[in-house]
């Protein structure tokens, strides 16, 4: 059993923004493979999906950004999973826009959704997809109004085009790629 984790905010006024690009990219996934996503009691919404055999959890939280590590560590408890079965979307201001990573382990830089998870699973050591969505153009615009700003009809289109490579990705992984495979295919 495989779990992949979109991070974001829930609620209308967070749909369409920077910072859940987690969101966006699981839906466009969950979407490709035909499922939807309905409520849990395990703080998110979920969608099961079956991948040549494999069970695979696509898993939005629903505690908010700060709090999705509560998420992620009820469903590793439910269902018996461990953080090598998990990746994690998420956005990444240090990354140039449109660009996505895959990265094994480190820090959280700085991102609260990630330090939710390193703290709710006592590791930095879980795959992660981090999605470049750039910097704040101007220096008096904040890191908080910037990353939940609203995505352009430009940006939305390369987002468009890229989900589609994350598709192949996630079934790349399930298939068991490891992220230095996954690195060499897909980062840049």
């Amino acid at each position: 059993m495989k779990f992949i984790f979109g991070l974001g905010n829930i609620g209308e006024s967070y749909d369409l923004t920077r910072h859940n690009i987690g969101f966006m990219a699981l839906d466009h996934f969950a979407a490709s493979q035909g499922v939807e996503f309905v409520p849990t009691k395990l703080y998110a919404s979920a969608a099961k999906v079956v991948i040549d055999g494999e069970t695979v959890w696509l898993v939005k939280p629903s505690t908010y950004m700060n709090d999705s590590g509560q998420a992620v560590r009820a469903f590793l408890d439910f269902y018996g999973g461990d953080v090598d079965d998990i990746l994690v979307l998420a956005d990444d201001m240090d990354q140039a826009f449109g660009k996505i990573r895959f990265r094994a382990k480190g820090s959280a830089g700085g991102h609260n959704g990630l330090k939710s998870i390193m703290a709710h699973t006592k590791t930095q050591g879980f795959l992660r997809l981090k999605f470049g969505i750039g910097h704040p153009d101007h220096d008096h615009q904040s890191v908080v109004n910037y990353v939940l700003g609203k995505f352009s009809k430009d940006d939305l289109a390369t987002w468009d085009d890229t989900f589609k490579k994350v598709d192949q990705a996630l079934v790349d992984w399930v298939h068991g790629a490891n992220a230095a495979e996954l690195s060499n295919q897909y980062n840049g």
